[in-house]
């Protein structure tokens, strides 16, 4: 009698056989039906023009990956056969993937460049000025090979004395990305450098990756101090210069952008000078006849203005003088007093025979004696 098998018995049976003969295979086809839920795995099919494969992506191998899957990209996939015991389905679990045609590295670098953009990194207005004059410049960069000698000589060239200071990393390879954009960070903790420059001799894509990487353009996009991006030659270009404050075609064009010639800057100082000086020598004789001018004006605005004042007193004394009593003597009138001089004699009715009255005239005073009163 033949041996019955369990459904979940030949599901095994056939995982085994699968999964011992298909344990390396690559295939070629198009993205559907792409599922990407919160565990971050992913789950589509690829198909061609007759059949389907169902591919699940780990969260692990898809965190590997350059560039965003979507469905209708043409894929090219390797991994091992396996069958999953639920549905009894075969499926390719996926250990590495990449686009076919377009390379998957100019993919994932045409993705993050719009999404960044997107999101205000490219932006010029949030984008910092360099210093006119800095203390001290960071430089990011390996620390052998010829970029760093190079921005050393043109530094000590156009200025003797500045302060260099380098926080060295790798720039190609695993983790180098990583070392980058910690060594950003760690210049902004520090606080010192007036401005960081990251560079990079030139290379192919893959070799420049490392400045295209998203963790280094927030660190470069983070940083409150200014970066000038230098990586690669005059026609590459990085996410990094994208999002630098400044983005320069060499790394010695970097040197050159940040720091002045220190001669040519002596040269302009004393250019100012005389013509700060000359414009001293125009300007004081004319200021000093300006100040004639104005003390002119000013002595003659004071002499009108006493003139107007003293025309006022006149009025006021004129005013005075003629409310003044003895005016009204001067005019041939007299004040008649009692003999003490201290009641004046208006009325008939303050006076009887015999009172001795005094009389004051516009000029002396004199007494007289009351004979008769007339009502």
């Amino acid at each position: 009698m033949p041996k019955i098998l369990t459904i979940s018995e030949l599901t095994h049976d056939l995982k085994e056989v699968l999964e011992n003969i298909f344990q390396e295979v690559w295939v070629e086809g198009e993205v559907s039906n792409l599922r990407s839920p919160g565990s971050g795995h992913s789950y589509f099919s690829l198909k061609d023009a007759q059949s389907t494969l169902r591919c699940v992506l780990f969260r692990n191998a898809a965190a590997r990956l350059k560039c965003a899957l979507a469905d209708g990209m043409h894929v090219v996939a390797s991994g091992r056969i396996g069958v999953y015991g639920r549905d009894g389905q075969y499926q390719l679990y996926v250990d590495t993937l990449q686009p076919k045609g377009t390379g998957a590295l100019q993919m994932a670098f045409e993705q993050l460049k719009v999404r960044l953009a997107q999101e205000g990194l490219f932006d010029e207005a949030r984008k910092k000025p360099l210093p006119f004059l800095p203390e001290t410049i960071g430089v990011v960069t390996s620390p052998t090979g010829a970029v760093i000698r190079d921005i050393l000589q043109v530094l000590e060239r156009r200025f003797p004395r500045a302060r260099v200071v380098i926080n060295p990393v790798r720039v190609q390879g695993e983790g180098s990305a990583e070392e980058i954009a910690r060594a950003v960070e760690e210049f902004n903790a520090w606080g010192q450098p007036d401005v960081i420059i990251l560079a990079r001799g030139g290379g192919s894509l893959e070799d420049l990756w490392s400045f295209n990487e998203e963790r280094v353009a927030r660190a470069i996009a983070a940083s409150g101090i200014p970066v000038v991006s230098a990586v690669g030659h005059e026609t590459d270009y990085t996410i990094a210069d994208f999002v630098a404050d400044k983005r320069a075609p060499t790394p010695s064009a970097a040197a050159e952008m940040v720091m002045p010639v220190e001669t040519e800057l002596r040269e302009r100082i004393d250019q100012l000078v005389k013509h700060l000086w000359r414009s001293l020598v125009d300007v004081v004789p004319q200021q000093s006849q300006h100040i004639d001018d104005l003390c002119e004006e000013m002595r003659r605005a004071l002499q009108n203005r006493f003139e107007a004042k003293k025309l006022e007193v006149d009025g006021f004394c004129r005013e005075l003088e003629a409310l003044n009593p003895l005016a009204i003597l001067r005019r041939g009138y007299s004040v008649t007093m009692a003999e003490d001089g201290r009641t004046a004699i208006r009325r008939t009715d303050q006076l009887k025979t015999g009172d001795r009255l005094k009389t004051r005239l516009a000029k002396g005073e004199f007494l007289s004696r009351v004979e008769e009163v007339i009502a």
